[in-house]
This record gives structure tokens, C-alpha cells and sequence, in this order.
């Protein structure tokens, strides 16, 4: 499973003009589910994104997490993420989950997320989605779990 974390000031999800979910500072995290992955990917990746220290402290440095900061939290489904790009000049998405196992380890992973954190957001699975953000920083990371 993979996790693309973005910090924001803020983020959006619109769905046929009507904005579905929102949130201030907080990340944005692009989910990728690949064929292979499982609730144990699930969990771990959520675990790791949770406690993942990327917000600065008193001091400048990146000592604190999403839950010190109590920040928000916006879960988006992104199949594309779990492409295989090494060759050709098309993606290959082999790789990537099934249309059902990802709809459902995306449910899976939103409803772990809602019952451990108290601010989150998602996006739309199979939706045509259009995502707005503010990157803070930028500040990018990509976590992935096997």
C-alpha cells in the first residue's frame, strides 16, 4: 500500500462541482493499493502516517506528527500511484489492486483511520475527483508498506 503525504494549510475534494470534503492543516494523503496488499498493509501504513513526524516544532525542525499538532487528516483514492513506470512511455497498471479490493481496503483503511482520529475527510473511490491544495513548505513524502 502506498501513501503519498502531503503537509498542507489546505485541501480540497470536489466531485461533479460540489465540493465533497475539506480541510485546513493538516495532510493529504493520496492512497495507492496495489494487488498484493491487505488489511496488515492497511494497518501499518496508517500507523506509520498517524505518528509520522513532519510539522515543525518550537524550533523549526520536524518533530511533530499529525495527532501532536491535532491537525486534519483528507484520505484520497489514487489508483495511478500504484503504476509501474520503469519501462515504455505508457504506465503499466499491473500492479495495482483490483477495482473491488481496492474500494474495499480503501473503505477499510477510511473507516480504521475514523475510529483512530477524530478529523478525517475522504475522497470519492472510482470518482472523477478534482483535489486542491495548498503544500506546505512543500512538504512531500512517500511511505509504502509490503
Amino acid at each position: 500500500m502506498i501513501g503519498l503525504l502531503q503537509r498542507v494549510r489546505y485541501a480540497n475534494v470536489v466531485v461533479d462541482n460540489v465540493e465533497i470534503a475539506a480541510i485546513k492543516q493538516g495532510l493529504l494523503v493520496l492512497i495507492g493499493i496495489e494487488k498484493e496488499d491487505t488489511t496488515i498493509q492497511a494497518d501499518k501504513l496508517l500507523k506509520r502516517l498517524l505518528a509520522y513526524r513532519i510539522f515543525s516544532d518550537d524550533n523549526d525542525k520536524m518533530n511533530l506528527s499529525l495527532q501532536d499538532i491535532k491537525g486534519d487528516l483528507l484520505l484520497v483514492p489514487q489508483f495511478t500511484l500504484a503504476a509501474d513506470t520503469k519501462k515504455g512511455m505508457r504506465p503499466s497498471f499491473t500492479p495495482a489492486a483490483s477495482p473491488d479490493l481496492g474500494l474495499q481496503l480503501f473503505d477499510y483503511f477510511c473507516d480504521q483511520a475514523s475510529q483512530l482520529y477524530p478529523h478525517v475527510q475522504t475522497g470519492e473511490f472510482g470518482a472523477d475527483m478534482q483535489v486542491s491544495l495548498t503544500n506546505d513548505g512543500p512538504v512531500t513524502f512517500w511511505l509504502q508498506t509490503k
